[in-house]
């Protein structure tokens, strides 16, 4: 497995894993680093990069990086290592872009601004059910993971892929359309707790409208 590991795979796994690290080091950086959404005082503009290395806890990280492993080569390999750094940082700033445009919604119907710190509200006056927007930052990898598990799919619909849990194999079209069909099951349901369920949808979406930006056919 990591024989094969690409040289921009490699770079993010461990920039990922230093940035886990210095976060359990320096619990400050939670404020810094993750995205807060623009209108919060804790906003700053490097947000929209450093967000996409930090994560909640080594769960997150777990999952995100092991399936930046399993498909990350292979898409790296296909799209070459420059395109696919791009690929990486756009769908993460996608999935940004879609769960901040959710918030701007519901800051509007609320306050009517989109920022009203900004326009002289004050948090108190926001509103209750706002106020975990302001306190409450994304952060981690996933949205990029998402959009390369769509990448991969889009690239390579029929190949099987085993899986862990159940044992079975499945190919690599339903596997991702199911994870993004339960991803809407949560966010339609609300049942998804803290997870940013948008974000995963943003970077999916983002990676399909990449590979036709850019011409990429897709396989079959």
């Amino acid at each position: 497995m990591f024989s094969n590991l690409t040289p921009v795979v490699k770079n993010l796994l461990i920039a990922n894993v230093l940035f886990f690290i210095g976060s359990r080091l320096l619990p400050g950086l939670y404020i810094y680093l993750p995205a807060f959404y623009p209108d919060s005082p804790n906003f700053y503009i490097w947000q929209l990069i450093t967000y996409m290395f930090m994560h909640a806890d080594i769960g997150h990280i777990f999952f995100n990086m092991f399936s930046m492993l399993m498909f990350g080569p292979i898409l790296e390999q296909t799209l070459g290592s420059k395109r696919f750094l791009n690929f990486f940082l756009i769908c993460g700033l996608g999935a940004l872009v879609l769960h901040f445009s959710v918030d701007a919604i519901n800051i509007y119907q609320a306050t009517g601004h989109l920022f009203p710190l900004k326009s002289g509200v004050s948090l108190e006056n926001t509103g209750a059910f706002l106020q975990p927007i302001y306190r409450t930052p994304i952060l981690g990898a996933s949205g990029s993971v998402f959009g390369i598990l769509l990448g991969f799919a889009y690239l390579y619909p029929n190949m099987r892929l085993m899986l862990l849990f159940p044992p079975i194999p499945i190919r690599a079209k339903y596997l991702v359309g199911g994870l993004i069909v339960i991803e809407l099951y949560m966010i339609i349901t609300k049942s998804g707790g803290n997870i940013a369920h948008m974000a995963h949808i943003g970077g999916a979406l983002f990676a399909f409208l990449l590979m036709k930006l850019w011409g990429i056919r897709k396989g079959y």
